[in-house]
């Protein structure tokens, strides 16, 4: 067991890391760049290339949707509740306690802990959480209306592309696909090594509130997941897949939009960097739990 839980950690740590001391020893990265690259280009390509040859059917990935919905709704429900009783801004706090790092870390655990299957079904997990966050997130902490503009965003494009082919049973030609999943397969390594570079870039000043929502975070994600998995008796990857992405940290993007929205940046960037490090400290026991 000890050797299936370093299997799945290492990549992710050696990967994080990579881009952490890389950033610390001064070396050369855009990160905004290589950011824009993952999200416009390789992440699409990734989500047709495999719900594309995917074997799971519709009612998979209907099935996980509705999963991702639930965890989603009720995290929302159980962080409004604790950032009104604990009378903080929900600007600041909400987005973070919502929306986790679904992608950088939750894509490559779940692939690494279930091979095809768990990408599969992570990507379909992400999917949501993406077009929520962009829309519901990006509105609570820019206090503006939800933007028509989503509908052309390339993630959300790419999983309407990509719903079609399998709802269709349609198949690439080859060379498109081969062309396809090339570009895709470097979106996993990128976004582990822009992690690491992230964190390594956070300035932490406002400790207090931020570490004991990072620890809420993590703990709304275990308990709602949990909930989820007994309640609806889930098994196998499925159940895997609720568990890890229901218990990721919180997602470097909220602080860019925290940053950019002057809503609580300081306390964002320690909620991203405590929650991460605590996450990593718990993967053995969450992956315990989810293999």
């Amino acid at each position: 067991m000890l050797a299936t839980l370093w299997s799945i950690i290492a990549p992710v740590l050696l990967c994080a890391g990579l881009g952490f001391f890389w950033s610390r020893a001064g070396k050369p990265f855009d990160t905004q760049m290589v950011t824009s690259l993952v999200v416009t280009v390789t992440t699409p390509c990734l989500i047709v290339a495999t719900l594309g040859k995917t074997d799971l059917d519709m009612a998979a990935l209907t099935q996980i949707g509705a999963l991702a919905l639930t965890v989603l709704v009720l995290t929302l429900l159980i962080s409004a509740l604790v950032i009104r009783l604990s009378r903080q801004r929900f600007r600041v706090f909400l987005p973070s306690l919502v929306f986790a790092n679904t992608g950088n870390m939750g894509i490559p655990l779940c692939m690494l802990a279930f091979g095809d299957t768990g990408l599969a079904l992570a990507l379909a997990w992400m999917m949501l959480y993406s077009v929520a966050q962009f829309s519901l997130g990006l509105a609570v902490v820019s206090g503006q209306r939800l933007s028509p503009s989503l509908l052309r965003h390339p993630i959300l494009l790419s999983v309407f592309l990509a719903i079609a082919l399998v709802a269709l049973d349609i198949q690439l030609p080859e060379w498109l696909f081969n062309s396809v999943k090339l570009i895709g397969d470097v979106t996993i390594p990128l976004m582990l090594i822009t992690l690491g570079v992230s964190l390594s870039q956070l300035r932490i000043r406002l400790l207090g509130t931020g570490a004991l929502f990072a620890a809420l975070r993590l703990l709304i994600g275990f308990a709602v997941g949990m909930t989820v998995v007994t309640a609806l008796e889930l098994e196998g990857p499925l159940r895997g897949v609720v568990l890890i992405e229901s218990c990721m940290p919180v997602a470097v993007f909220n602080y860019l939009l925290a940053k950019a929205y002057n809503q609580g940046a300081e306390e964002v960037a320690a909620m991203v960097v405590i929650s991460t490090l605590l996450a990593f400290l718990l993967l053995p026991f969450l992956l315990m739990l989810a293999l």
